[in-house]
């Protein structure tokens, strides 16, 4: 991945926040609650949107689980 978002976490920190992005792309989100850090982190990295106070990957959030 040459331009990874998550290279400022760690290593644990960065594997929690592509589960959430799975989790969020799944829509286990009944299931697997996201935490509202995680949402804020995945927000603020334009990787996750919310419509209708419910998170979606952006174009961003779907390319990082596809590479």
């Amino acid at each position: 991945m040459a331009n990874n978002p998550f290279a400022e976490f760690s290593l644990e920190r960065a594997i929690a926040l592509r589960w959430t992005l799975r989790d969020i792309q799944a829509g286990r989100l009944k299931l697997s609650p996201v935490s509202d850090e995680d949402l804020g982190v995945l927000i603020e990295l334009g990787l996750v949107e919310l419509y209708d106070d419910q998170p979606e990957l952006t174009e961003a959030g779907a390319a990082v689980l596809n590479d």
